[in-house]
């Protein structure tokens, strides 16, 4: 068992052991190579198992992509046609025959080619699947037998997945709050995904009947529309969000475009935080880091010393 992203991957198998066949398990009757008719059941040309004795079978809570081919969620019967420089793994919508004595081709979902890794310095006795190179959305799944190993690449589109949940989610009651459909939007704008559909959620934080016009829901809403290249909208939600921003929000937007390289435009905005805040603590510390940034130190200088007058305590004077 394993999980990538959202997506959980179970494998269930059972392994065979080399048990002194080093050298005679690939292309002989233990691993045949190809499609070969196994004199019982119904397939007339069967891959191999994968495993020993039931269907080995693997199980995809979400869609998932295998060497970049799409497999929809859902549980899988596994099986392998061996040849001596690649490998077909086959996908079956059949997971509960034993074996491949019943494989019928016409129930495969997926098949997909890979090259198998082949005289490995050490011996795997008993044959097992393991996970690894595993990221935020993808992982290598190997089968490792004897000294072949046959990897292949599972992804997920994390975001995707994510968002179809939210999307959903925002159906129910999660959507009577404005809270929701904040992170909903706010989520799309931390990644960059479905901004289109982001736009129209952070509206709705806003103006829906259960909406708040807030400094955050604004800003939110003029972030999106910068991503999304329009520009004057963005700019017309920006204004909207500085009419309604506290003392503290303005103060720390000021912050971040210092940090975004943006000191001219943080001096407009401590500067704005004066005339709608007046003589306050927040404000003068916003003007002294706004004159700092801008390289005037006199005014940064003066502003601190009124700053460490009004600090409400200790803490915020050091």
């Amino acid at each position: 068992y394993r999980q990538i992203g959202v997506t959980d991957i179970k494998i269930s198998w059972n392994a065979p052991g080399v048990k002194g066949r080093e050298g005679k398990i690939w292309g002989t009757p233990v691993v045949h190579y190809g499609f070969q008719n196994l004199g019982f059941g119904t397939a007339k040309e069967s891959p191999w198992r994968a495993g020993a004795n039931e269907n080995t079978t693997m199980w995809f809570g979400t869609d998932v992509t295998i060497e970049g081919k799409p497999l929809a969620a859902g549980k899988y019967g596994f099986f392998v046609a061996v040849y001596p420089d690649s490998c077909t793994l086959i996908f079956s919508k059949n997971s509960s025959a034993w074996g491949s004595f019943f494989y019928n081709p016409d129930e495969d979902a997926l098949r997909v080619t890979v090259r198998q890794k082949k005289d490995l310095p050490e011996s795997q006795e008993w044959l097992s699947y393991s996970f690894s190179e595993q990221a935020a959305n993808s992982a290598v799944i190997t089968l490792n037998w004897e000294h072949w190993s046959i990897p292949f690449k599972v992804e997920t589109d994390v975001n995707k997945l994510v968002v179809d949940k939210i999307r959903s989610e925002l159906q129910g009651d999660k959507g009577f709050y404005y809270e929701n459909w904040f992170a909903a939007a706010q989520f799309c704008l931390q990644k960059e995904y479905n901004l289109e559909e982001a736009l129209a959620w952070s509206d709705n934080a806003i103006s829906s009947f259960f909406g708040v016009e807030n400094f955050n829901t604004y800003m939110l809403k003029s972030n999106i529309l910068t991503k999304l290249g329009r520009t004057e909208e963005a700019e017309t939600a920006s204004k909207k969000a500085m009419e309604r921003g506290s003392v503290f929000e303005l103060h720390q937007y000021g912050r971040q475009l210092i940090a975004q390289k943006q000191p001219e435009k943080a001096m407009e905005i401590f500067a704005l935080n004066q005339t709608r805040h007046g003589d306050t603590w927040p404000v003068h510390v916003g003007l002294m880091r706004g004159y700092s940034a801008n390289g005037n130190i006199k005014k940064a200088l003066e502003h601190a010393k009124i700053a460490l007058k009004q600090a409400p305590d200790d803490l915020n004077r050091t």
